[in-house]
């Protein structure tokens, strides 16, 4: 079977991105890089029909806080160096994922949460209307027992000679893909947890629900999308 046949029946274009960020809060902190891939069907088989990865501008007055450095190697003269205006990347991002796309990530509720407030305050959140979203972590959490970081999915899949998770968005976005590829290859059951997320039940749900989305606890057992009664969240 070919890979992600089932999605690429449903859906013209799978768009895998990924933010890194000043922050936690994505009401509070900022996208400093944003990255995504776009996935179409060809010929012989899915193939990469596109590649964007970009640095992102800060806002007057921001930072780029010590620990974020560390951890993506990023710091606030490359943003001021480099990075585009947001209302550039806003733009840029509106014609990645325009059309019948799916949009995916791993902790997609993270990232989307993010992109949301970045539209809001420099481009069209509107775009994200309509749009349907998968979240790998969700489906990682059904395949193997804890820890479900990025790096334990590569581990687990064994892609650690193939792709890292390097916490810079672009490395990131292709480790999600190669994850992916290696859950379909397990199980092709990724359609059924398309605008389906978890959650751990002892933290609930992860801050405000994104509308379109249906949100249940993963304790564990059947696959999420047999799971009984939807979770009030």
């Amino acid at each position: 079977m070919n890979r992600f046949c089932q999605l690429l029946e449903k859906y013209d274009r799978l768009v895998i991105f990924d933010t890194e960020t000043t922050g936690l809060q994505w009401s509070r902190d900022e996208i400093i890089e944003f990255a995504a891939v776009t996935v179409e069907a060809g010929s012989s088989g899915p193939v990469v029909s596109g590649e964007y990865d970009q640095l992102v501008a800060l806002s007057p007055g921001g930072f780029v806080p010590e620990a974020i450095t560390k951890l993506t190697g990023l710091t606030a003269q490359d943003l001021r160096e480099r990075g585009l205006s947001k209302e550039r990347v806003c733009r840029d991002i509106s014609e990645i994922i325009s059309g019948n796309s799916l949009l995916i990530a791993y902790n997609a509720h993270f990232d989307l949460s993010f992109l949301y407030y970045f539209l809001l305050r420099s481009g069209d959140p509107d775009i994200l209307k309509g749009k349907d979203k998968l979240d790998l972590l969700t489906v990682y959490r059904d395949r193997r027992p804890y820890p479900h970081r990025l790096l334990n999915a590569i581990e687990a899949y064994g892609l650690g000679r193939k792709v890292r998770n390097s916490h810079r968005a672009l490395d990131d976005v292709y480790a999600t893909l190669a994850v992916m590829e290696a859950m379909d290859a397990e199980k092709q059951d990724l359609v059924e947890y398309v605008d389906l997320f978890g959650y751990i039940p002892k933290f609930g749900c992860p801050g405000k629900p994104i509308g379109s989305v249906t949100y249940r606890p993963q304790t564990g057992g059947r696959p999420l999308y047999e799971e009984g009664e939807i979770a009030h969240v």
